[in-house]
C-alpha cells in the first residue's frame, strides 16, 4: 500500500453515502502532493441545442461511487500509482461565456504550473479551447485525440467565434494542436454542406467516421494512433455524444449511429503508453437521461482514462 489517496471502499461506507467527489476520493484543498487533479467545469452557456451540461460534473461524481479502484480487465491500478485528488469545481461565470473561458484558462495555467495533470468533467465542449490554450503554454502544440460525433470546426455560430462547435478550428488557427496528429473519431450525422468535414482534413486532421467503425474492434485503430503520435504530448478530449444515444442519451446534441461502449473501452485502453498531459469528458447533460446511465458511462470512461495515464502500473 502507499500513502496515495484512495477511494472510499463500498465495504467501509455504503456507496449511496459519503462525499460527492469522483469515486469518493478525498476532497483536495490544495494541489500540493497531487499527480492528478480531477475537476468539474459546470458550464453549458457555450452549447447550441440542449442545455444541462452544467449538471454534468455533479452527476458524474454521484454515479462514480459505483466504480471500484482496480481495473479487472487491464490490471491497471491508478490509485496505487499516482496521487489523485478531486479539487472541486471551477468557479465559472454562468452569465458570461468569455469570462468563463478566461477563468478556465487561468485556472489550468495554475494547475499545470504545479506539475499536476488535469482531468476535467464538463460542461459543454467549449471548455476545451481554454484548456488547450493553457496546455500549449506549457507544452507547445500537442497531438489531439478527439472522440466526438461532431468535428467542432465551425468558423462561428450566430456570429460567435468561441462556442462548443468552433473549438478545434480555433485550436488549429491558434497553433495549439499539431494538425496532422489530430485524430477525430466517431464523426457522423448531417451537415450544412459537403465540405463540413473536408476542410479540416485539408488542414491535416485525420478523420475516422463512425460509419467506417461499425461492427469493428477499435483496438487496432487505437494502437495505430498510439504509434503515429509516438512520444509527443497528447491531449484527449472525449465527448459523450460520440456514443450512440442508445448508450448515452443524456447529451446536448445526440446523433444516431454512434460508437458502442465496448468500442469506447477498446479505444481508450489502446492509448496506454501515450504521453497524455490532460483529458476531459464533456457534454453529459443529466436532464436528458433521468436513469443516470449516461453519467455512469461517462464516469467509467473517465476512470478508464485515469488507467492509461503515464505512470500507472498494472497488477
Amino acid at each position: 500500500m502507499t500513502d496515495f489517496n484512495q477511494p472510499i471502499s463500498g465495504n467501509d461506507l455504503a456507496r449511496f453515502s459519503g462525499p460527492n467527489t469522483f469515486m469518493r476520493l478525498p476532497q483536495a484543498t490544495s494541489l500540493d502532493g497531487l499527480d492528478v487533479a480531477i475537476l468539474g467545469v459546470p458550464m453549458d452557456i457555450g452549447t447550441s441545442w440542449r442545455s444541462g451540461t452544467r449538471f454534468g460534473p455533479k452527476q458524474i461524481r454521484a454515479e462514480s461511487a459505483m466504480i471500484r479502484p482496480y481495473n479487472m480487465t487491464s490490471g491497471a491500478a491508478p490509485f496505487d500509482s499516482l496521487n489523485i485528488g478531486d479539487i472541486g469545481d471551477l468557479a465559472i461565470n454562468t452569465f458570461s461565456l468569455s469570462d468563463s473561458l478566461r477563468i478556465i484558462q487561468e485556472s489550468y495555467s495554475a494547475i499545470l504550473s504545479s506539475g499536476v495533470t488535469p482531468v476535467a468533467m464538463g460542461g459543454d465542449h467549449s471548455i476545451t479551447l481554454p484548456i488547450l490554450r493553457a496546455i500549449a503554454e506549457k507544452y507547445g502544440p500537442v497531438a489531439l485525440v478527439h472522440v466526438d460525433a461532431h468535428a467542432d470546426v465551425n468558423d462561428d455560430m450566430f456570429g460567435e467565434r468561441e462556442t462548443h462547435g468552433t473549438v478545434f478550428r480555433r485550436a488549429y488557427e491558434e497553433g495549439l494542436i499539431v494538425a496532422d496528429k489530430t485524430y477525430q473519431i466517431g464523426l457522423r450525422g448531417t451537415g450544412y454542406g459537403a465540405d463540413d468535414f473536408k476542410e479540416a482534413q485539408r488542414w491535416g486532421f485525420q478523420h475516422f467516421p463512425a460509419s467506417e467503425l461499425w461492427n469493428r474492434s477499435l483496438h487496432g485503430m487505437g494502437a495505430e494512433i498510439r504509434r503515429d503520435i509516438g512520444n509527443r504530448p497528447v491531449y484527449v478530449s472525449y465527448d459523450i455524444d460520440s456514443l450512440d444515444p442508445a448508450y448515452a442519451p443524456g447529451t446536448g446534441t445526440p446523433e444516431i449511429g454512434g460508437l458502442t461502449t465496448p468500442q469506447a473501452l477498446e479505444l481508450i485502453r489502446a492509448l496506454r503508453g501515450l504521453n497524455i498531459v490532460g483529458c476531459d469528458m464533456v457534454e453529459v447533460s443529466p436532464p436528458y437521461d433521468t436513469s443516470g446511465n449516461t453519467a455512469l458511462t461517462a464516469a467509467n470512461l473517465l476512470y478508464e482514462l485515469l488507467c492509461v495515464l503515464p505512470g500507472v502500473t498494472t497488477k
